[in-house]
């Protein structure tokens, strides 16, 4: 099973972006995302960043994925 993982992304070069999310950092590609800039929320699937979120919707995922590690 794959899960995908909201990221705020903290610098660009290029294609490739650095996203931080929980205190971890994680190297990423922006490819299917032009115009991305440092602060912008993304949800990231396979080391991709697959689509832009709001810092909400952001919060709202990383806020169910909490709830989920927590019932194990």
């Amino acid at each position: 099973m794959c899960l995908a993982v909201p990221l705020k992304i903290t610098s660009i070069d290029g294609k490739r972006a650095v996203g931080e999310a929980g205190g971890l950092s994680q190297t990423l590609r922006v490819d299917f995302l032009p115009g991305l800039q440092p602060g912008d929320y993304v949800m990231v699937h396979a080391g991709f960043a697959i689509q832009k979120l709001t810092e909400e919707q952001a919060a709202e995922n990383l806020a169910a994925i909490r709830e989920a590690l927590d019932a194990l």
